[in-house]
């Protein structure tokens, strides 16, 4: 199956902003964090097709994933 991975901030240095991956089903949004070598603590919001989702939520084909880092400013 085939999904879209979009990268935000910090989270884009060395990966890019929109990923296209191909994926066996079953797998989590912690698999995808994971394959890009991204630490867990580093994800402060997780979307799936826009709407909030978790590390273990299991992903379908076309699925939107977005991820962001923790937004510090003052």
């Amino acid at each position: 199956m085939t999904i879209t991975v979009r990268l935000f901030a910090t989270l884009r240095e060395g990966r890019g902003k929109e990923l296209t991956l191909d994926v066996p089903e079953g797998t989590t949004p912690r698999n995808i964090v994971s394959r890009l070598a991204i630490p867990e603590d580093e994800i402060a919001i997780l979307l799936i097709n826009g709407r909030d989702g978790k590390m273990d939520d299991r992903l379908k084909d076309s699925d939107k994933l977005s991820l962001f880092p923790p937004v510090g400013g003052g």
